[in-house]
Parts: C-alpha cells; sequence; structure tokens
C-alpha cells in the first residue's frame, strides 16, 4: 500500500511540475525565470537566527571577528561588478520584539563593534563578497543581551534584495553561564548493581576540548552531551539580584526534546534509565539542592552533568574557561 500511495504522489508532483512548467510559458502569468538577480545573505534572516548568536571566546583583545558573505544568488556570475550597500539599522530590534519578546534586547553602543565598511563589492565573474565585523565583548555588560541588526540596504546593477536573507540579527544574550567552556567526558560500560560506576572505559576522563553552552534565554542554555548521537541537555534556572551579588537556584536539567525526538538512533538504540541529573565532584559531601541559593563560584561546580542508560553511565564535565 505504501508502495501505491508512494507511486502515486511521484506521478501527482510530476503533473504538478509539468503543470508548472506549462503556466511559466504563458505570457499572461509571471515567468519567475525572469525575475533577475537577488542579493542576500546566505546564511541570513530571522531562519538562521540561531546561528547570529555571538557566543565564541574573544581574543586576547577582547574581541571577536565574525565574516559572512554576500551572496548574488543567480544561475549564472554578474558579467559587471555589483556593489552592496549594508548598514546598521536598529529599528529592527524593536520590529523583533514585537514578535519575540523573551530576551529584551537592545542595541549595541557604537564604541563596542566595527563595521568599517558599508559597501561590499562583488566582482564580476563571482558570486559573493565576503564582509567582517568585529565586536568588543569585553565592553560589553554580560548581564544585559544586546544585538547588532545589520541589513542590506541596496544593491546596483538592477538586483534585487532579497525579502527574507537580508538581515545578520547579530546577537548577545544575557546569560551568566554562555560561552565556551572545557568538556571533560567519562563512560562505564555499566553501571554496578547499586547504581555504583565500575570502571570507566579507558580510565580517566577524556578531554574533548571546547564545548558551547548556548543561550537560549537570560535563564536557559544548551550544551552537547559526548555520548552516542550528541543530544543536548537542556538547563534553566533562576536568578536573583545582580551583579556580583546575584544568586542562582531551581536548577533543572533534561535532554532537550527535539533532540531527542529529532534522533531516530537515539530514539530506538538508547533506553535512559536515570535522567540527567547535576553531580557536584563533591557530591558526597555537598549533594546538589535545587532549592539552595547558589553563589556564581558555587553553580559553576555544578556543570558536571549524569545520567545512565540500560548500558552506560555517563558523566559530561563542563569547566569555564
Amino acid at each position: 500500500m505504501k508502495k501505491k500511495l508512494y507511486i502515486l504522489s511521484t506521478i501527482l508532483l510530476s503533473a504538478a511540475a509539468l503543470s508548472l512548467s506549462s503556466c511559466l510559458k504563458d505570457p499572461r502569468l509571471i515567468d519567475f525565470s525572469k525575475v533577475g538577480t537577488v542579493v542576500d545573505f546566505p546564511l541570513g534572516g530571522l531562519s538562521n537566527f540561531g546561528a547570529d548568536a555571538i557566543t565564541e571566546s574573544p581574543d586576547s583583545t577582547g574581541a571577536i571577528v565574525r565574516q559572512f558573505a554576500v551572496n548574488i544568488a543567480s544561475p549564472k556570475p554578474p558579467t559587471s561588478d555589483v556593489k552592496v550597500t549594508l548598514a546598521v539599522d536598529n529599528s529592527l530590534i524593536a520590529a523583533y520584539l514585537n514578535t519575540n519578546s523573551v530576551v529584551p534586547y537592545i542595541a549595541m553602543p557604537a564604541n563596542t563593534f566595527e563595521f568599517t565598511s558599508t559597501t561590499a563589492t562583488i566582482p564580476a565573474g563571482k558570486q559573493y563578497a565576503i564582509v567582517s565585523v568585529k565586536f568588543h565583548k569585553d565592553l560589553l555588560d554580560p548581564t544585559a543581551s544586546y544585538m547588532l541588526p545589520i541589513k542590506i540596504v541596496s544593491a546596483s546593477d538592477g538586483a534585487t534584495v532579497s525579502g527574507n536573507l537580508s538581515v545578520h540579527y547579530y546577537h548577545f544574550i544575557g546569560n551568566d553561564f554562555a560561552g565556551v567552556y572545557h568538556h571533560f567526558y567519562t563512560r562505564w560500560s555499566k553501571p554496578d548493581s547499586v547504581g555504583g560506576l565500575a570502571t570507566a572505559d579507558g580510565g580517566a576522563p577524556q578531554d574533548k576540548g571546547d564545548a558551547i553552552f548556548n543561550p537560549v534565554t537570560t535563564t536557559e542554555f544548551t550544551v552537547q552531551t559526548f555520548y552516542y548521537t550528541g543530544p543536548n541537555y537542556d538547563v534553566t534556572f533562576v536568578k536573583t539580584g545582580t551583579g556580583a551579588s546575584a544568586t542562582y537556584s531551581n536548577f533543572a536539567i533534561q535532554f532537550l526534546p527535539e533532540d531527542v525526538a529529532a534522533g531516530g538512533q537515539w530514539a530506538s538504540n538508547i533506553t535512559v534509565v536515570n535522567q540527567p541529573i547535576f553531580l557536584p565532584a563533591d557530591y558526597q559531601t555537598n549533594p546538589f539542592s535545587p532549592n539552595k541559593e547558589y553563589t556564581y563560584a558555587e553553580a559553576l561546580k555544578l556543570m558536571r552533568f549524569y545520567f545512565t542508560t540500560a548500558s552506560r553511565a555517563i558523566i559530561d564535565t563542563y569547566i569555564k574557561e
């Protein structure tokens, strides 16, 4: 039955394609093959908002540089240079907040970024140019959330600006735990009969290098486990107060539901016996308490996550760099 439905669907799609082809030949209708050249950011727009989050560590000068492409979306490269005008448009922040009010973004102060060129030239015979913007993260308030919307204003040679891929929404989320951590991973072949840990595979924890705590909101972040298909942990918390006197409580952790749902191999091959928990290195004398008000330094020690499956026990340890 499924095979018949597949064949029927293929026939219908083929018929639709032929119908569309016929329509394009009808002079009464729009011929999309003659719309012309479109200029865009290949990884821009709201559909790529998450990729525009700035979470990487600054260099020795406190700066972070992002490069992005300005692209000609056409079957063939242009036969003459295309000059594209770019601009920072902070009015887009208010427009974004009208429909996305979870994170209270504000405009980045002028001294915290360098966007030195407001034009990009795509040479004849080429389809893109590379532009860069430098962020001075050390000048930003880490508890505030900032946005720098960079948009395509216009393009020469009759090119059209893309309607949905013409803005890069670069942003910093003021989540106190976001950023780069050093990741150590330990896998035990099997939990013992009383729930303890047998000998770890390979002995000591494995150094997995950098891991990114990606901010979702000001009080939620995600980070990957190294185990199997690597779903993200999703961590939420409550922050009380500001600055150095702030405290953190109500920490909760789970596997990010959409990662588990999307990971067919995980769902088919892994049985999670004990869902992830916070397991500080000194948990025997100082166990995790969801009701405790932790200082920032104390909270960083909670970033050691433990779970078990039917055949494995896992600890992912993240140490702030």
